[in-house]
């Protein structure tokens, strides 16, 4: 297998480094200091504004921050609902709890596994103050659908492009779709600074507030330390932003491998009866973060392979995978609650989704070998006996 051991074993994600993101740490490391402190986050949110088409960019240290601020500078508080998808990860949700407001879980489309927009408006009420649509896994939901529901309802749109940078809605970029679009750069996504997120918006005063909040609460300019009022510390740090700046130069490249993953994937596993993968519908593309498996429950259930039997036998082949989410109406932080319970009750395709998916290895270093070797090894798996 192109030299590499037969049972060497395969990460399930990981980053592609090379000299340019370590030439520009370096250099942050000696220079950005003092009066240069915040030389590489200008240029970094300057180049990801641009290549977003958006007026406004904010680094920052997660995601989860940005989804944070959002909700902030919208004055979402206690008493208020927030809609998000039940099918994703808990950064999503969160952040809607931190500012005392209730998460409500929305179903997903079962063929991209992202926000359904009937479900959606069916649970809005005079509480819902925003929407949280979720690009899951590199894929989107129908847009077009979400935003007419939501600009019939004046409901503000916060995305959740968390894991779709690259990805396009009929031209758009991810995170160009609501008011707010928010990205993370965690060590395992598609461009990375380790830890990390940005947050774009067209909205000046919305940005003039984010950019408030994200700072303790401090005028812009303010440098007697006098806060105006109590917020966050929510910036992120002269060495991450030279790393994003450099894998920001090289995005497209990055966007191109992750696609060309998929592709071997696609070729080898087109057709395999019960498996589905990542879907493309007509108007979308999708930058596939992970390339992602869901099994048919009867075929899943006549075989005995949930995400965590699966996950078992992969690993026996030294191969790592992740599970899919499991719906947040599912989990001990949500079950418990009144919207955990009623989700359950109505959230049939999350429930039909969420226990039998898996993300398979798609790291930067992939090999077509190695993803040949999953693929082999997924068929070997489907094609044994049930366990007794």
């Amino acid at each position: 297998m192109s030299g590499e051991s037969a049972n060497e074993r395969i990460f399930v994600s990981g980053p592609w480094v090379t000299e340019l993101e370590v030439s520009y740490v370096a250099e942050a490391a000696r220079t950005a200091w003092l009066d240069k402190a915040g030389v590489f986050n200008a240029r970094f949110e300057k180049a990801f504004a641009e290549y977003m088409g958006s007026a406004h960019a904010a680094s920052l240290p997660s995601c989860t921050s940005g989804l944070h601020l959002a909700l902030a500078a919208l004055g979402v508080g206690p008493g208020d609902e927030v809609i998000v998808p039940d099918l994703t990860w808990i950064a999503s949700a969160a952040p809607v709890s931190y500012v005392g407001a209730t998460p409500v879980f929305a179903d997903v489309d079962r063929a991209t596994w992202c926000m359904d927009a009937a479900s959606f408006e069916s649970l809005i009420t005079p509480r819902t103050k925003a929407v949280i649509p979720v690009d899951l896994y590199g894929g989107m939901p129908d847009y077009d659908a979400l935003l007419a529901v939501a600009a019939r309802h004046n409901i503000p749109v916060i995305e959740d492009a968390a894991e779709a940078l690259g990805s396009q809605w009929k031209g758009a970029r991810a995170g160009k779709l609501g008011r707010i679009g928010v990205f993370s750069f965690h060590g395992s996504k598609t461009m990375t600074t380790g830890e990390g997120g940005m947050l774009v918006t067209d909205d000046d005063a919305l940005f003039a507030r984010i950019q408030f909040l994200r700072d303790h609460g401090r005028i812009p300019g303010d440098v007697s330390f006098v806060n105006a009022e109590v917020a966050f510390k929510y910036k992120m740090s002269a060495l991450q932003a030279a790393f994003g700046l450099a894998q920001l130069e090289r995005v497209e490249e990055l966007v191109a491998k992750k696609r060309q993953i998929f592709s071997w994937y696609e070729e080898r596993l087109r057709g395999l009866p019960g498996v589905t993968l990542n879907a493309q519908p007509d108007g979308m593309l999708n930058s596939y973060w992970m390339v992602t498996i869901v099994l048919d429950p009867a075929l899943a259930q006549a075989k005995g392979l949930d995400k965590a039997r699966l996950m078992a036998l992969f690993k026996a082949q030294n191969i790592d995978t992740r599970p899919f989410f499991s719906p947040l109406s599912s989990i001990p932080a949500y079950a418990d609650t009144d919207q955990g319970k009623a989700a359950r009750a109505r959230n049939a395709a999350s429930y039909a989704i969420g226990p039998y998916g898996l993300n398979l290895p798609c790291g930067m270093s992939l090999t077509e070998a190695q993803a040949e070797r999953v693929c082999a090894s997924l068929k070997d798996i489907l094609n044994s006996k049930p366990a007794a």
